[in-house]
């Protein structure tokens, strides 16, 4: 249908009570995958990449796929540059036609985060572009090579931050983590629930790969908008890879791309099926 903004996935998300989901994509068989799934549930998604993935996945390649990618589809698709690391990598992407972008300042001081993020939506604004930004600190990080550990946002801190940056979406910190979970989160309701009631823009869960389906819907239900699932779907793209090459006798690249396609349509169209069941089984 169109290639669109994210802030009005995440609009559409909020007037349903349902979560949209982020999937980070890193080859060109994630993106047919993670759209196949979007088409055939009929629901918009987003595609992202984070900056750590452009030394396997480059921009240059990712980026314009991606995009093109969303225009063709057959559904709603936003795309979105998952934590930039750089001014200049977010006004790559902007180049790009990405429609969403976040720079990721939260390992700052507050008000530090605050002034490079104001920077970034200053621009973003300018061409249309979608703003998200993250207070607190979701453990863990998107390769796996460092961990900052977790501090959950503070609510108070959390409407400054909004008020003063302009941003459109806002990533907590509730307990989860980048990365594979030795075991499921004990994610910090509590703190997710007093956030909504301060902040009044679109939540963003990171971090999601390995959070129950029941905590998914319960943070929906507490205004997470957009759900990042980057983890699980290499997982899953990994593990069909290895079944289709440790079967039989004989393999090719081209029934390999589809095992990897398989694997991230999987991933997905679970994810988006959780991600549009309300908490408990009923609507809030």
């Amino acid at each position: 249908m169109a290639l669109v903004k994210m802030k009005e996935l995440l609009a559409e998300a909020g007037e349903k009570r349902r979560g949209c989901g982020a999937f980070s994509v890193g080859n060109m068989e994630m993106v047919r995958g993670a759209l196949q799934a979007a088409e055939e549930l009929d629901t918009p998604i987003i595609l992202q990449i984070a900056e750590v993935r452009l030394k396997n996945s480059p921009l240059e390649l990712m980026g314009p796929m991606m995009v093109q990618a969303a225009k063709e589809a057959r559904v709603r698709v936003a795309v979105h540059l998952d934590h930039g690391l750089t001014f200049e990598t977010v006004l790559r992407a902007l180049d790009y036609g990405f429609t969403s972008v976040m720079l990721d300042a939260s390992t700052l001081p507050f008000q530090e985060n605050i002034d490079k993020v104001k920077k970034v939506v200053e621009t973003a604004k300018g061409r249309g572009a979608t703003v998200e930004a993250e207070l607190g600190l979701v453990g863990g990080s998107e390769d796996g090579r460092e961990d900052h550990g977790i501090a959950c946002t503070d609510p108070g801190d959390a409407e400054i931050y909004v008020r003063e940056t302009g941003i459109d979406a806002l990533a907590v910190a509730i307990g989860n983590a980048h990365g594979n979970y030795p075991t499921a989160p004990r994610l910090a309701f509590d703190v997710l629930e007093e956030i909504h009631r301060r902040v009044a823009i679109p939540l963003v869960l990171h971090g999601g790969s390995g959070i129950t389906d029941q905590d998914f819907q319960r943070a929906i239900s507490l205004g997470i908008r957009k759900v990042n699932i980057a983890t699980a779907s290499f997982n899953a793209v990994t593990r069909h890879a290895r079944e289709y090459l440790t079967s039989g006798d004989k393999h090719n690249y081209f029934d390999l791309s589809s095992a990897m396609v398989q694997g991230t349509y999987e991933n997905v169209k679970h994810h988006i099926q959780v991600f549009n069941t309300p908490y408990g089984g009923r609507d809030d």
